[in-house]
């Protein structure tokens, strides 16, 4: 990434380098990563702050504040630089997608890259500018796409390069910063964690009540499960677990792990302070169904 940039003309200050493997998960960033980005910005004033997770296909760029985007932002703001006509990406990411009104066509899927390739190559039957990304912040590119001269190769896996480079680019299309792009989006936050050592078949079971019902019945017992914490449900998506769209805007979706006894809830909110302490207050909820 360095040689990237550096090739591209960047001014670059390499931070904080190991030479040793860092696991770094870019759902759910070190609190000691947050403020070291704070601090770092406020130190040298950079226009961003970008790194990957250890195998460099997850990308994590910063604002000029240092505060982190998430994934599911990045990649929406990556597929608007290359004028993506459609765009992919799974049921738990962002809804600005859809709400920035910026491209012909969005599907979601369930979660992992695999599915996220079926639906792009499905897709380009009958688009140009085909663009998947997940909420790790990993876009795949699924078209051969021309820009300014230039012709960017098709690459279905995910790349930590592109988005930072795309970001970057599209601030200086439109005369802002990293933090001005985002205020162009609709303000939607989303929000991730997971309980460990929670039993699969709790997961399943809890899971199940909403798959096997009518959508009425099934938005009766998501009221009766829920509406101390959001109100009224108004929509359901079971595509990967069960997803919950509230009166207010709010979402909340529990997703069981197809690997591990877990646990995951994601929330969605029109403020961040709202999705955080709509997220914590699920986890709290997650934990007392345990002895269930």
């Amino acid at each position: 990434m360095y040689d990237i940039l550096v090739g591209l003309r960047a001014k670059v200050t390499r931070l904080a380098r190991s030479d040793s493997f860092l696991s770094v998960d870019t759902e759910a960033i070190r609190p000691e990563d947050v403020a070291l980005a704070t601090q770092w910005s406020n130190e040298y004033h950079f226009d961003c702050i970008i790194s990957t997770d250890g195998d460099g296909d997850r990308p994590l760029i910063s604002d000029e504040k240092g505060r982190w985007l998430r994934g599911d932002v990045a990649g929406i703001l990556c597929a608007q630089y290359l004028a993506a006509d459609a765009v992919i990406t799974p049921v738990n990411c962002n809804s600005a997608l859809e709400l920035s009104g910026l491209f012909n066509y969005t599907t979601r899927t369930q979660i992992g890259s695999p599915f996220v390739i079926a639906a792009m190559i499905e897709a380009e039957g009958e688009y140009d500018r085909v663009i998947g990304y997940e909420a790790n912040g990993g876009v795949l590119v699924g078209s051969t796409i021309k820009k300014g001269g230039q012709v960017l190769q098709a690459l279905p896996t995910r790349d930590a390069a592109i988005v930072p480079l795309t970001i970057l680019l599209l601030a200086k299309e439109q005369g802002l910063t990293v933090s001005g792009l985002l205020k162009t989006l609709p303000e939607r936050y989303t929000v991730s964690h997971r309980l460990k050592d929670f039993p699969t078949e709790l997961s399943q079971r809890i899971v199940s009540q909403f798959v096997d019902l009518p959508l009425a019945a099934c938005l009766t017992a998501g009221e009766k499960l829920l509406g101390h914490l959001a109100g009224c449900p108004i929509a359901l998506n079971t595509t990967d677990g069960v997803r919950l769209t509230f009166e207010s805007g709010d979402v909340i979706h529990f997703r069981p792990s197809g690997n591990a006894p877990e646990l995951r809830c994601y929330t969605e909110s029109a403020s961040e302070l709202r999705a955080v302490d709509l997220n914590a207050a699920c986890i709290r909820l997650m934990e007392s169904w345990r002895g269930a």
